[in-house]
C-alpha cells in the first residue's frame, strides 16, 4: 500500500505548469525581439556560443527538481516495518492524604507540606516518566491524569490542602482504586503508585484495594506521615482542633495499616519523618524501576520512502548545475545536445 504522509505539500506541483507557461511566454518574446535585429540564421553564426536547447534542458532539469521536492515534502510511504525500541520511562500515580490531621506539625513543617516537599522532588528526577496526581481525604478525585507536562503537576500539587476534598476521613481504599484507574493499558511499562498518608481514621477496603492493583501490575509504595506521639491539628487562626467536649484532639500516625497496604501492594513502606531519608529511599526505589530498560516490538503499517526520492532530486540538481547555457570551448568538437536553429 502507497500513501503520502503531508500529501499537502504535492499542491507545489502546480508550480510546474504555472512556471513552464512563464517560460515559454518568455521565450517567444525573446525570439520575436531577436527577429527585430536582424536574420535568425545569420544571429546564429554571429552568437556560436549560444545553445537555447541547453537552456531548455536547465529549466526542464528545474521543473523536474521541483516535482521531486514536493513528492520529498509529501513523504511517500510504502509498505511496513518493524522496529525494536528501548524505553526505561515509567508510570507513577501521587495519590497525597489532604485530610485536616495532614495539618498537623509533628513533622516539619507539617505532614502535608513535608509530603508536597518530596513529591515535588521527585517530579524532578523524571525523565521520560509520566506522572498523575490524586488527592483524597473521605473521598479521592484525580486533580491530573497521566501526563508528562511536569510543571502542570507541580502547580496542582503546590495547591493542595484540605480544602481540596470537601469530605474529611481517610478513604485509602477510593485513594488507590481511583489511580489504578488512571494507568494506561500498556503492559510494557513500568507502574507505581504512591500513597502518602498518616492512615490516621481509615476506612476499611484499602487492603483489598491494594491487592487488585497488585495484580494489575501496579507497585504500591506506602510514604507514612508523622509520628506515634502525634500533635494536635491546627486550624489556621492560632487554634488547635477540639472535640465535642473541648479538648484538643491529637492525630496520631497509624503504621500498622501503612505496612499492611504496602505488603499488600507489593512495594515499599517508608516513614517519613525530619530527616531525607524518606526522599532517598523513594528515589531510590523508583530509579530501580527506571533502570529496567524493556525492550519493545513496534510495528509501523508504513515505511518512509522519501531517501530514494531525495537521492533521485540531489542527482538532478547537480546535473542542471554542470549544464551550462553556453558552449564549453574545450568541448566545442562534442557534440552532446544538436543545437536547434533559430527559424
Amino acid at each position: 500500500m502507497f500513501r503520502f504522509a503531508s500529501p499537502i505539500y504535492l499542491y507545489l506541483l502546480i508550480l510546474i505548469p504555472v512556471l513552464t507557461a512563464i517560460y515559454v511566454i518568455v521565450q517567444l518574446k525573446m525570439k520575436n525581439q531577436m527577429k527585430k535585429f536582424g536574420d535568425p540564421e545569420l544571429l546564429r553564426h554571429l552568437m556560436p556560443d549560444v545553445s537555447p536547447l541547453r537552456r531548455h534542458i536547465k529549466f526542464g532539469l528545474m521543473m523536474v527538481a521541483v516535482g521531486l521536492l514536493s513528492v520529498v515534502l509529501a513523504r511517500p510511504q510504502y509498505g511496513t516495518r518493524n522496529e525494536e525500541v528501548k524505553r526505561s520511562g515509567i508510570e507513577v500515580a501521587i495519590a497525597v492524604d489532604v485530610s485536616n490531621s495532614m495539618l498537623c506539625q509533628d513533622v516539619k513543617p507539617s505532614r502535608l507540606d513535608k509530603s508536597k516537599m518530596i513529591v515535588s522532588k521527585l517530579i524532578e528526577q523524571f525523565d521520560e516518566d509520566k506522572v498523575g496526581l490524586v488527592a483524597f481525604a473521605g473521598s479521592a478525585i484525580t486533580l491530573l491524569p497521566m501526563t508528562s507536562d511536569y510543571v502542570s503537576a507541580k502547580m496542582f500539587l503546590d495547591q493542595l490542602n484540605p480544602h481540596t476534598i470537601s469530605i474529611q476521613g481517610t478513604n485509602m481504599a477510593e485513594a488507590i482504586t481511583r489511580a489504578t484507574a488512571g494507568f494506561s493499558t500498556k503492559t510494557n511499562v513500568g507502574r507505581a503508585l504512591i500513597l502518602i498518608t498518616d492512615a490516621e481514621d481509615n476506612e476499611e477496603g484499602a487492603i483489598e484495594a491494594a491487592k487488585e492493583a497488585r495484580k494489575a501490575g501496579i507497585e504500591i509504595f506506602v510514604l507514612s506521615v508523622g509520628t506515634e506521639a502525634g500533635g494536635p491539628i491546627p486550624m489556621g487562626d492560632g487554634t488547635f482542633k477540639k472535640d465535642l467536649s473541648g479538648n484538643v484532639v491529637t492525630t496520631k500516625l497509624n503504621e500498622q495499616i501503612g505496612k499492611a497496604i504496602a505488603q499488600a501492594g507489593g512495594g515499599l513502606y517508608i516513614h517519613v519523618d525530619q530527616t531525607n531519608m524518606a526522599q532517598s529511599l523513594l528515589e531510590g526505589e523508583i530509579e530501580k524501576m527506571q533502570k529496567e530498560d524493556i525492550s519493545q516490538s513496534m510495528y509501523s503499517e508504513y515505511d518512509e520512502q522519501f531517501a530514494a526520492v531525495a537521492i533521485l532530486l540531489f542527482i538532478v540538481l547537480i546535473a542542471e548545475l554542470c549544464i551550462m547555457e553556453k558552449k564549453n570551448p574545450l568541448f566545442r568538437n562534442f557534440k552532446l545536445f544538436n543545437e536547434v536553429k533559430f527559424k
